[in-house]
């Protein structure tokens, strides 16, 4: 009975060997054939998606644009059959779905599992992906800073792979913190040459946690914004995510729980964990306002780069495995979202009011069981202290702290008017999509101004800027406006984001960016009250 089990056994791992596919050599990455010790260069990556493209038809190569340092930034569409347009993607009916890795290039499974993956959709076991879908992949998002390598840029990744690049692009942005501001060259790729020309159902965004020992192999986090439409954010929350966590655990054995962080400052066990910002400066953030969706991959940085890669890859399989079931019903979502913020505005303008300033509170609903290392308490110096063990324990009922309450609001505009001195500020809108006019002749609004009483710039600079906050109220008025002056109908696609730019109290506004400060201070800010150079109107004739 023993030889016959063992004989079972032998011919079943025989054909699961034999069914594994020999790849040319060319199309094992990096960290594959350097036993995980290194990542890919700019000129690995290219290579990879050069013998991709000579092995498949169904591939399409771009570049989103063109680094500070001359590296063009592929992105690679799949589709089958083959299409290389926007216009060809929509004939197909199929939604797009966009993944990106190495927007900070010290995090590299991102980079190194979107090779994999193009190469197994392309030529191996994942081809019926894409049987009901359009996938863009940008492996390299960062091409300059990806080949600074250096050990020791990571402490929390413990060098696995060894050396790797930096954070900031080559111009010393932070590309995950550029989503309003848009001065990087990436940035202005990305938003211009994928989700305004591709129009991407969904983005998903590749990184590693910066070290909270949690007992996760991946953690997640949707779009947050809850001045955009809420349906999205619902269907990836209660729908998409535990899907596809339920099914990783199943195919690649990687415990995934949502994005958050906890302090042992605050005692031990944990009671809460706090997630990441709000702001739409996250790209991932900003596909909310945009009525898309966005899903935060962060791989747990003190696994070794092999796992990292691992629940990185079964997290993005699991995705375009929902998607390729589910990716028309997401799409038709989306399309409600966009039409119920258009008709907010046609039917509610001056009547209901929008969050521009929000504060992070708990979820409803705890965390039934967080898992997480534990820590043993010891005294030190007389204190109590805490020292992390290595085993993995679940902690019951833990608040999450993922929601995102309004603390200012403001009244929703049926649209704006800027004056024509106005037009760097306009050029900025249209480069992220808004649809802007420009009058041809007289009109005449009614609505309100911000009288802006107090202009407050931050002592210490963020991302090259002293961020402003300003102080007044809005007071009712009437004002004519001209040809040459611009105007904003908010009955289009982008309201949310034209209103959350627009809006002088956001708190990630283009004030926020200081994009009106040289205004302000020029008409005297610093010593008397001064209009606010966007009007709000609520009727218009």
């Amino acid at each position: 009975m023993k030889r016959i089990f063992t004989a079972i056994v032998f011919l079943i791992s025989t054909q699961i060997i034999a069914q594994q596919k020999a790849w040319p050599e060319e199309l094992i990455t990096v960290p594959v054939k350097s036993n995980y010790q290194k990542t890919s260069t700019y000129a690995e990556v290219m290579s990879f998606i050069s013998a991709l493209q000579k092995e498949s038809d169904l591939l399409h190569l771009e570049f989103m644009g063109t680094s500070k340092e001359g590296k063009k930034i592929p992105m690679v569409i799949l589709a089958n059959p083959k299409i290389s347009t926007p216009a060809e993607a929509k004939a197909s009916g199929k939604p797009v779905l966009y993944i990106q890795g190495n927007i900070h290039s010290g995090e590299v499974e991102g980079k190194e599992i979107v090779q994999q993956i193009m190469r197994d959709i392309l030529l191996g076991d994942k081809k019926h992906l894409l049987d009901n879908q359009i996938l863009i992949f940008a492996p390299i998002y960062n091409t300059d800073s990806n080949d600074k390598m250096k050990q020791g840029r990571r402490p929390s990744q413990e060098d696995s792979p060894v050396e790797v690049g930096i954070r900031s692009n080559s111009q010393g942005l932070d590309l995950n913190r550029d989503g309003i501001k848009m001065e990087a060259f990436e940035t202005a790729g990305l938003i211009q040459n994928v989700l305004l020309k591709w129009d991407p159902e969904m983005l998903v965004d590749l990184h590693t946690t910066n070290g909270t020992w949690h007992g996760y192999g991946i953690t997640y986090a949707p779009s947050y914004h809850y001045a955009g439409e809420k349906a999205p954010y619902d269907f990836t929350w209660d729908v998409l995510l535990p899907e596809v966590v339920k099914k990783a655990d199943e195919n690649y054995k990687v415990k995934i729980g949502p994005y958050g962080y906890y302090s042992t400052r605050q005692g031990w066990p944990p009671t809460s964990i706090y997630t990441y910002n709000h702001h739409p400066r996250y790209i991932v953030n900003q596909m909310g306002l945009r009525n898309k969706v966005g899903i935060l991959s962060e791989a747990f940085a003190h696994d070794r780069l092999y796992e990292r890669m691992n629940g990185t890859y079964g997290f993005v399989a699991e995705i375009l495995e929902f998607t390729h079931k589910n990716g028309r019903k997401m799409a038709a979502i989306n399309a409600k979202a966009e039409k119920d913020a258009i008709d907010n505005v046609l039917n509610n303008a001056g009547k209901v009011e929008k969050g521009v300033r929000f504060k992070m509170v708990a979820l409803d609903k705890k965390i039934e069981s967080y898992r997480t290392y534990d820590y043993i308490p010891y005294m030190k110096d007389g204190k109590k202290s805490y020292i992390r063990s290595g085993r993995i324990i679940d902690v019951p009922n833990v608040n999450n702290l993922s929601k995102f309450d309004a603390t200012v609001k403001t009244t929703l505009p049926r649209g704006y008017f800027l004056p024509k001195s106005m037009k760097s500020i306009v050029e900025h809108l249209r480069k992220q999509g808004v649809k802007v006019t420009e009058l041809k002749g007289r009109k005449r609004a009614t609505g309100e101004v911000f009288m802006v009483e107090k202009l407050t710039t931050a002592k210490r600079k963020f991302e090259g800027h002293n961020m402003a906050t300003v102080e007044g109220k809005y007071v009712a008025k009437t004002q004519t406006f001209r040809k040459g002056d611009y105007w904003i109908d908010m009955a289009q696609p982008l309201t949310n984001l034209a209103f959350y730019m627009l809006e002088p109290q956001s708190d990630d506004g283009l004030v926020s960016w200081n994009f009106f400060d040289d205004y302000l201070k020029s008409q005297g800010v610093d010593t008397k009250t001064v209009e606010y150079p966007v009007f709000k109107y609520y009727s218009v004739r």
